[in-house]
């Protein structure tokens, strides 16, 4: 699984003209699955998100993970994550899982993230065309993959 994770001042996801997820100070968090990722892969990741240490504490130190500032998550499923560009000019996505696959991936990785941070996690829907609307905050966007865990 490949993720970006963005530290957002506020979030919100627009499909067809209606607002579905809209959040304040939290994470947004973009996910693209694999047709290798399994069980593994989502519970360090959701690890990795609930604790990492990016917002900041009362010194302007990065110190506070997005559960220490009871922060808010949406995550967007983002298929183009998985773009070979090595070929040519139009990317190509066969890494990508298909939905079969990568729903069910994708909603427990939603679960997991839920029960981890205990609270309701908002999403898009998966596979629709989604407007991703965030003010990030720092900038501060940090890729993950979960098949390289540097």
């Amino acid at each position: 699984m490949k993720i970006v994770l963005q530290r957002v001042s506020s979030a919100s996801v627009t499909i067809d003209n209606k607002i579905v997820a809209d959040i304040q100070k939290g994470l947004l968090v973009l996910v693209g699955i694999e047709d290798v990722d399994a069980q593994e892969d989502i519970n360090w990741l959701v690890g990795k998100i609930v604790n990492l240490r990016i917002f900041d504490d009362s010194n302007h130190v990065m110190n506070l993970s997005v559960r220490d500032i009871d922060g808010d998550i949406i995550v967007v499923s983002q298929f183009t994550l998985h773009a070979s560009t090595k070929k040519g000019n139009r990317p190509s996505y066969l890494k990508a899982s298909k939905p079969e696959v990568a729903i069910p991936l994708y909603e427990n990785f939603v679960e997991r993230l839920e029960i981890e941070l205990a609270k309701k996690v908002q999403t898009g829907i998966f596979g629709a065309d989604m407007k991703v609307l965030l003010l990030n905050d720092g900038p501060v966007t940090i890729q993950i993959d979960s098949k390289n865990r540097e």
